[in-house]
């Protein structure tokens, strides 16, 4: 057969480059770079009077591209849309087969939910129709989020700021990090008080630390006075063991990745944003060249929410715990993990695609980035096949004067699944017990000396990104495929601060949010959005029609519109400005945050008699190697991050080089590490100084990083409308 008979088309060339080699040449992949067709972004285009008929039209900037493949479909006997195997993948295959006029018979539809040989040529044998549910799904959250973010976005212009948006998801996102926040302000510490007890055996070697428990039942002890007449009671006075408790503790392992919790724990262990680990997670998917195998794709598809494992995987998994960590690690039987309610367990839980491929031996074939997360993956996936950790447990009561105190430890037995992964906390760690000695009941003890403790309750921690992703999931609040953009557009849109890892709201989301809980209750209701996420799963599903869910939402909102616009007549909404401790130089004032249209700047409060203005920079640790004055993080207007002198062209120093606390030991100037993700040694940069490394032996591969684009085009969850050009812009373009 003639080489091109059979087109497939995928998303990114890397996809393309890996199925190309299963395929052979008889068939042609290329690659579309995303959606080609998509409604415009200068009107709505949605005709809401016409039934809500959506306006596609193909893509700017993609005219070449459109080209190319149209005229490869037209030449080939087949085409094979092989787009991602979800709503989004499903409906850039739809959007191709109308864009490329194909017809049922020419056009076949195939998924991978890995990109091995094996798969690859399953789905390629079984060909199937486009999935006309999976389309209208996506269709409806599309248009649900345009007429939202086209209709509302120009309120808020005109009662509050002009560009900002709100959206059907990400003020809803927005909404539980600012409820969040007035928990934290509302919240009243109570206070409790810790009482330790250091316990010495009487006429034998042997002691440990014991906590106050209470009496017959647990008791808080809530002020210092109850402590003060519980220490009056044990003075000087033994204790007795009361009870010794011991017994054999299992832990299980958690069960493998899915989406959110990917997303979670590369978070937690890895300091990756969510949006940063589904585009490696992509490349994951899509294929890496490995020495001697060529392109491979390493993971299944990372779009999930099943828990679900092929029998193949669990026999693989088998083979090679049995194979590297012998019987005793193997859990017995496979371990089959239930599906979350609300699940739609369209594909398997994310694993690596063959579990032979372990981190180690193809790190030489990764990047830093690509290698972390693989082994996560891998680690979590082969760990959920193992055999519990076990634990030697003891609990002992002691009791003085009608108190208890306890102490309690366990001592690993067997580590099971531990010898390859533990899943991270979002909270602290506890304080690990002290060993305790080996006691047989009959000794007696004396307290050597007490420790009272005050403590205050603490409000509730302030959501990290990979908490709020999990607090999204636990309300039904977005999906697999949406949660990494729904944490970073409410950033990109200044609604939510990301400082010390923790997300703070701004003065402009609080201001948005409260305009949004007035006016639009229902769309930025938590549960309401989460039922209109299990709406569009019944739509997938089949059991709805897509456009009744529209003209179900579009009544009560329109309402609403209207509303708004007539109680908000004439009023505009004032944002309350955050002072900075910048003081001003030309009057003193300290000044504040204003935005514009490069995004956030100081501005002196006494405008117009001060018109002062500064740029916001970020005061580094460390001096000035050329002045001793502060070093400022900036930014190049091609939007590198670099360091330079505060007194700026008066000293000129800058650098590529990241500043730190430490100080050279040999010449005490500040010592400067690599940029970049992950721990770096500092080093010193005097030239002077015997500590010297020079420039080309820091580890970088090139002086300036290129810019990262993905290849693959991510859903988009929310939108607003474009600006208009004016006439003067429209005039210089035709110029």
């Amino acid at each position: 057969m003639a080489k091109g008979t059979k087109l497939v088309i995928v998303e990114s060339p890397s996809k393309a480059k890996t199925i190309s080699k299963y395929l052979g040449p008889d068939y042609q992949v290329l690659a579309c770079m995303g959606h080609l067709r998509d409604l415009p972004k200068s009107t709505m285009g949605v005709d809401i009077e016409a039934d809500f008929a959506p306006q596609y039209i193909p893509m700017k900037g993609k005219e070449s591209l459109i080209r190319e493949l149209k005229t490869a479909a037209a030449k080939a006997d087949c085409v094979y849309l092989a787009t991602d195997p979800d709503r989004e993948g499903e409906a850039i295959s739809w959007h191709l087969k109308e864009l490329f006029s194909l017809d049922s018979h020419k056009a076949k539809r195939v998924t991978f939910n890995e990109i091995t040989k094996k798969v690859v040529l399953s789905s390629i044998e079984n060909p199937r129709d486009i999935d006309y549910h999976l389309v209208d799904a996506q269709q409806a959250r599309r248009i649900l989020d345009r007429i939202v973010g086209y209709q509302l976005s120009p309120l808020l212009w005109k009662k509050i700021r002009r560009g900002l948006s709100a959206g059907r998801v990400q003020s809803v996102a927005t909404r539980l990090v600012v409820e969040r926040e007035r928990e934290i302000e509302a919240f009243i510490p109570k206070e409790y008080w810790t009482l330790d007890a250091y316990l010495q055996c009487v006429g034998k070697p042997g002691g440990f630390v014991a906590r106050y428990f209470g009496e017959t039942k647990k008791r808080e002890l809530t002020s210092e006075a109850e402590v003060d007449r519980i220490l009056a009671d044990i003075q000087g006075r033994e204790f007795t063991i009361a009870s010794i408790k011991r017994s054999e503790k299992k832990r299980s392992p958690t069960p493998p990745f899915i989406t959110s919790t990917l997303q979670q724990e590369a978070s937690r262990k890895l300091n990756m944003t969510p949006r940063r680990t589904m585009a490696i997670a992509q490349q994951l998917y899509e294929g890496i060249e490995i020495a001697g195998e060529g392109s491979v794709g390493l993971i299944t598809y990372m779009r999930t929410d099943s828990l679900r494992l092929s029998e193949e995987a669990l026999r693989a998994a088998k083979d090679f715990i049995l194979d590297r960590y012998g019987e005793g690690y193997y859990a017995g039987a496979p371990r089959r993990y239930r599906k979350k309610e609300g699940a739609q367990d369209a594909h398997e839980a994310i694993r690596p695609s063959n579990v032979h491929l372990d981190p180690e031996r193809i790190k030489n074939n990764l990047t830093k980035e690509q290698y972390r997360l693989y082994k996560l993956i891998w680690s979590r996936f082969v760990a959920c096949q193992m055999a519990d950790a076990l634990y030697d447990a003891v609990q002992i009561d002691t009791q003085c004067s009608g108190h208890v105190f306890r102490a309690g430890e366990q001592v690993m037995k067997f580590p099971g699944f531990t010898a390859v992964y533990e899943e991270g906390r979002d909270d602290d760690e506890e304080e690990k017990p002290g060993m305790l000695p080996y006691l047989d009941g009959t000794e007696r003890l004396l307290a050597q000396k007490t420790k009272k403790e005050q403590h205050f309750t603490v409000p509730p921690a302030r959501y990290t990104e990979a908490t709020l992703v999990k607090a999204m999931e636990e309300r039904g609040v977005g999906r697999p495929s949406t949660y990494a953009t729904i944490v970073a557009t409410i950033q990109d849109r200044d609604y939510v601060l990301k400082k010390d890892k923790r997300l703070y709201p701004t003065p402009l989301g609080v201001v948005v949010t409260d305009l949004m809980l007035e006016r639009f209750n229902d769309v930025i209701d938590v549960e309401f959005t989460a039922n209109m996420e299990r709406r569009l799963d019944e739509v997938e599903a089949g059991n709805v029609q897509w456009k009744q869910i529209l003209r179900d939402f579009y009544a009560g909102f329109h309402s609403a519109m209207l509303q708004a616009e007539q109680a908000l007549e004439g009023k505009r909404i004032k944002v309350p400005e955050e002072v900075s401790e910048e003081i001003c130089d030309q009057c003193g004032r300290n000044m504040v945050v204003k935005f514009g249209r490069f995004g956030p700047f100081l501005a002196c409060p006494g405008f117009p008699e001060c018109s002062n203005t500064k740029p916001i920079v970020e005061r580094m640790p460390g001096r000035c190697p050329k002045c001793g004055s502060a070093i400022l993080k900036r930014k190049s207007k091609r939007g590198y991050v670099f360091y330079a002198c505060e007194r700026g062209v008066e000293c000129g120093f800058m650098s590529w080089d990241v500043p730190t606390e430490q100080d050279c030991p040999q010449c005490g100037q500040t010592m400067f590490k690599r940029s970049g993700k992950g721990a770096m040694k500092p080093f010193c940069i005097n030239e002077q100084c015997p500590n010297f490394l020079p420039e080309d032996k820091r580890g970088y591969k090139r002086r300036m990083p290129k810019a990262t684009t993905e290849t693959v085009e991510q859903p988009q969850e929310e939108e607003a409308p474009a600006k208009k050009k004016t006439a003067s812009q429209k005039g210089t373009k035709k110029k």
